[in-house]
């Protein structure tokens, strides 16, 4: 079984003089020395890259997987080996972990195993959609072109899962500071203009008293209160990701939401034909391509009605029936698949409906961020602006009296 390379880091100097270090891949100390040499650095000291005391460091991340199977692709395209594609990447990575995992990849796959077996590994990184177009890919003997089109896949995957964060991060952000901003104000703002109006000796205005009483509630029960939010979104974190049946039931509640319901229809339509689209021109049957399609499509109401599709299409049915049958997929969708059928070219079709709708989902996203920002400075107009009035209401109607 061959070992995985080792990073060390090193201290020395270069032909000029000039004190350099860094990092290096190899096998061992030794072979660490040799690379420095033969790059022309006298290296004055090498040693084992020590671990993070709390397991941090950087992560791998899906855009860094997008960015690696880009890297494969042009790299195969242009002649390079595997083998060598994957120790140029390595040694030229920013990201520790991603050297670490390209050089334990690397070492299999020069070890004699599939590259496709070898990413079955690593479960974390490379899902099974992944692994079973780069071992269609090795049976084809075509693994640069599968390589270009799982590339195009993931980087256009990762551009609608983009839009999706960049429309929800703005509203959070605006909320989540609001209410900090809110509860700042009632917990010791309001309580010095309470002292204030307690020397007034007259009746206070009932918006004024209302929201004294919001200030007083805060103050004695405000440490309860977060922490029974803190608790509950904690617990429906973890009952969220251990339970399918809550999850499903998320999903489902998700798509009814005014808005941004549309724009996550809209995602996992388009998510479902980019998948189906790529596994399909790589040559995999259907069956394992809508199997794919089901687990891409990000929601279950959608997953449940490809595996839907699914069994109709292994009883003969046509897919465009199947899904028509389901009242799930928009008709354009249906129409077009069907144009594909009868035309001998599903992948195609499926292809231009991805496009399509990634299309609509930038478009939808840009509208809701502008629709948005309004509504937001509205209703934080009114809760901070209805704080200050209720504030300054009984030294309004003192200057009333005098």
């Amino acid at each position: 079984m061959a070992t995985s390379p080792t990073v060390f880091v090193y201290n020395g100097s270069n032909k000029r003089g000039q004190v350099v270090k860094g990092e290096i891949s190899a096998m061992s100390i030794v072979e660490a020395k040799n690379q420095l040499r033969r790059q022309g650095i006298s290296a004055k000291k090498v040693k084992k890259l020590a671990k993070p005391m709390f397991g941090g460091g950087e992560k791998i991340r899906p855009v860094d997987i997008a960015l690696l199977s880009r890297q494969i692709a042009t790299m195969l395209s242009a002649g390079v080996s595997l083998i060598q594609t994957i120790d140029m990447i390595a040694s030229g990575h920013a990201n520790r972990k991603m050297r670490e995992l390209l050089g334990e990849i690397g070492a299999s796959v020069s070890a004699g195993n599939p590259l496709s077996s070898t990413l079955r590994k690593y479960p974390i990184y490379f899902d099974d959609l992944y692994c079973d177009l780069v071992e269609t890919g090795e049976q084809s003997g075509a693994l640069e072109t599968i390589y270009d089109r799982i590339a195009i896949y993931k980087e256009k995957s990762e551009a609608l899962k983009s839009k999706i964060k960049k429309a929800m991060f703005y509203p959070i952000a605006v909320i989540v500071v609001a209410f900090i901003v809110t509860t700042i104000l009632l917990i010791f703002v309001v309580p010095q203009f309470e002292e204030i109006f307690s020397s007034f000796g007259a009746e206070l205005p009932a918006f004024t008293q209302f929201v004294l009483g919001i200030s007083r509630g805060m103050q004695d029960y405000g440490v309860i209160i977060g922490a029974v939010i803190i608790a509950s979104g904690m617990l429906f974190t973890r009952a969220h990701r251990k339970s399918l049946k809550l999850r499903d039931w998320v999903d489902a509640k998700t798509l009814k939401i005014p808005v941004i319901g549309e724009i996550l229809k809209k995602a996992s339509v388009a998510r479902f034909t980019r998948t189906l689209a790529t596994t399909f021109a790589a040559g995999v049957p259907l069956m394992g391509a809508l199997d794919s399609a089901a687990g891409a499509a990000g929601n279950s109401v959608f997953r449940d009605a490809i595996l839907f599709v699914k069994k109709e299409v292994s009883g003969g049915i046509p897919m465009n029936v199947g899904m028509r049958s389901t009242a799930v997929f928009p008709e354009m969708v249906v129409q077009m698949i069907a144009i594909g059928e009868e035309a001998g070219a599903v992948d195609e079709m499926l292809s231009k409906v991805a496009t399509i709708y990634e299309a609509e989902v930038d478009d939808m996203v840009d509208g809701l961020t502008s629709l948005l920002e309004p509504m937001i400075m509205a209703v934080l107009g009114v809760v901070i602006g209805g704080l200050i009035v209720a504030m300054y209401l009984p030294i309004f109607e003192m200057g009333n009296v005098v």
